[in-house]
């Protein structure tokens, strides 16, 4: 039930019927036209902005046509108790009492289906996230976009629509052929005792690298590793596999799974690469041209040679971009589109990309890609995942480790646990950069959100428990003859808010924005939980040890939006804390 939907369309069949009397004059559509939750300096539930949409066309005042707009809307809801127009032309509304308890009723018997929006077309989406080259490890780098991706998918998956989560394996080229040597010095260290070459600087050096040695030597005992050359193909092979292993273990030990880990190696081992240029030359995108130097790159240095290159700036960048490099090898960007065209042709409605801030200039030319070859311009979407700054003790966080140099996304999980990593990441909109403060994350006061909204929880399950009923269980109740008062009525108004949270998150793909609704939620609770203190009607339990049925519905309507928000943000709801 979204009540902001559901007064929409009440206001919208007002302003037909006044089209069809000739009484007002009305535009081609009327997207513009909102209701939102008023600011809490107004005694309103709902605010509308129709009268200053609908003003200029009509040729009066947003005041004037706000005045004439109100007897009308008010004559056809029966549950509006006051209706009051405020400059420069909003008209607030304020619901009779038992719009509430409507409300609540409604919301207790279809709960399974609150905040879901029934009336938009389900679409099919593929969400492509992390993609780390599997060299190592994964690292708190990596970490806060692998949650916005998974969380995003959740939420478009609790608004019915259909996802598919990938991994793209950058298993080739030159990063993957010093990572196998990197791997094979370690085997050779391991077995004959050589050390291996610190001063290398194209080798990885983290000690994890041992690890994958080991393995390949325990469970590959056939294998003469004397010889690199000859041994090079089937290495890559098992180091990578050691690689996806690790980073698949990284990544459950986050709560995340992916669909489909999508190879580059194949693709370009299918031809895939040629095919996509083929296909680009055909609709003429790609022409034989030079590149200029880059900004910043000194003139004199640079050479310029004439490559293959993609008509990047017919789609708005600010250069072309080459597909193929001097040597003749492919470059990155040229598989990159074949793996676009291998999910265009896989017929998903929409393409989301989650991107590191490293990869922020990218987006340009992977859009212009995906534009020629689906002409479409909304066809993928993609998200950048800001920087994270680890601080403890108000410093800069360094943790000790054996990993290379970075921290590791099993780091940051054995300091404060799956929980905290997972809804403090994604407490901040992915475009800023974050600051995780490990003092907050341990800290049990209203300055660590992921306590406040658990604990919001765990004290309505010790009322359930108190009452020895299951907090998971339906409740029936015959009759909802309930008059709430305006502290409570507070918290239902918050709950209504659920689905345009759920709107807003699926649709801009800011699933920030549900750990932000939680605390705020949260927070009208322990405000009300703290009012009993001091008054007796405030308190759940009352003298005689029992609970109304207005206030024990009010606590299970709370604590089922908080858990199918903690369920979306991929978190525990503890009962005991």
């Amino acid at each position: 039930m979204n009540i902001f939907e559901q007064f929409l369309d009440k206001i919208k069949e007002t302003l037909l019927d006044l089209s069809k009397k000739g009484d007002l004059i009305l535009p081609d559509t009327l997207n513009g036209i909102t209701a939102e939750m008023p600011p809490s300096k107004f005694d309103s539930d709902i605010s509308t902005n129709v009268a200053m949409v609908l003003s200029k066309i009509n040729k009066k005042t947003p005041i004037d046509l706000a005045n004439t707009l109100s007897e009308k809307i008010k004559k056809k809801d029966k549950l509006i108790e006051e209706i009051s127009v405020v400059k420069p032309g909003f008209i607030n509304i304020k619901f009779k009492k038992i719009f509430w308890t409507n409300f609540i009723k409604e919301i207790t018997q279809k709960s399974k289906s609150f905040g879901i929006n029934t009336k938009e077309n389900k679409k099919n989406f593929l969400i492509e996230f992390v993609s780390a080259n599997p060299t190592g490890p994964l690292h708190v780098g990596h970490c806060r976009g692998a949650i916005l991706g998974d969380v995003i998918a959740n939420v478009l998956l609790f608004n019915k629509h259909k996802v598919t989560k990938e991994y793209y394996v950058n298993d080739y080229g030159n990063q993957i052929i010093n990572f196998t040597k990197s791997v094979y010095f370690r085997i050779r260290e391991i077995s004959f005792k050589e050390p291996f070459p610190n001063d290398n600087e194209d080798l990885y050096p983290g000690d994890y690298l041992i690890d994958f040695a080991n393995n390949i030597i325990n469970y590959n005992k056939d294998l003469d590793f004397k010889n690199f050359e000859k041994i090079s193909e089937k290495l890559t092979v098992l180091a990578i596999e050691e690689a996806l292993k690790l980073i698949k273990k990284n990544l459950m030990s986050l709560g995340i799974n992916h669909d489909n880990f999508i190879s580059e190696k194949k693709l370009v081992k299918n031809q895939e690469v040629e095919k996509v240029i083929n296909f680009l030359q055909k609709n003429n995108f790609v022409y034989k041209g030079k590149i200029k130097a880059p900004a910043g790159e000194d003139d004199d240095n640079w050479v310029e040679r004439e490559q293959l290159l993609f008509k990047s700036t017919d789609f708005g960048d600010d250069k072309d971009r080459a597909l193929q490099k001097s040597d003749g090898a492919w470059t990155y960007f040229a598989s990159d589109v074949a793996y676009h065209k291998n999910k265009l042709d896989r017929k998903f409605d929409k393409l989301i990309n989650i991107l590191g801030a490293d990869h922020a200039g990218y987006i340009k030319r992977i859009s212009s890609s995906v534009e020629a070859l689906s002409n479409s311009k909304d066809k993928l979407v993609c998200k950048v995942s800001q920087l994270v700054k680890l601080i403890k003790d108000k410093k800069p966080f360094k943790m000790s480790k054996r990993k290379g140099d970075y921290i590791t996304v099993d780091d940051l999980i054995n300091e404060v646990g799956k929980d905290a990593t997972r809804f403090i990441m994604l407490n901040r909109s992915s475009d800023v950069e974050l600051d995780f403060d490990f003092d907050n994350v341990i800290e049990k006061s209203k300055d660590n959100p992921l306590y406040y909204v658990q604990y919001c929880y765990a004290r309505i399950a010790s009322v359930f428990r108190h009452i020895e009923k299951d907090l998971k269980s339906e409740i029936k109740i015959d009759k909802y003859d309930f008059e709430y008062s305006q502290d409570e009525i507070n918290i239902l108004k918050k709950i209504s808010e659920w689905p345009k949270c759920i709107d807003a998150s699926s649709n801009k793909l800011e699933p920030h924005r549900i750990p932000t609704y939680l605390y705020e939620l949260a927070s009208l609770f322990h405000s009300y939980w703290n009012l009993g203190k001091d008054n007796p009607d405030k308190r759940f339990i009352n003298d005689q040890k029992k609970i109304t049925n207005d206030k024990l519905i009010l606590l299970k309507a709370i604590s089922n939006v908080i858990k199918s928000g903690m369920d979306i943000v991929g978190v525990s709801v503890p009962e005991k804390m």
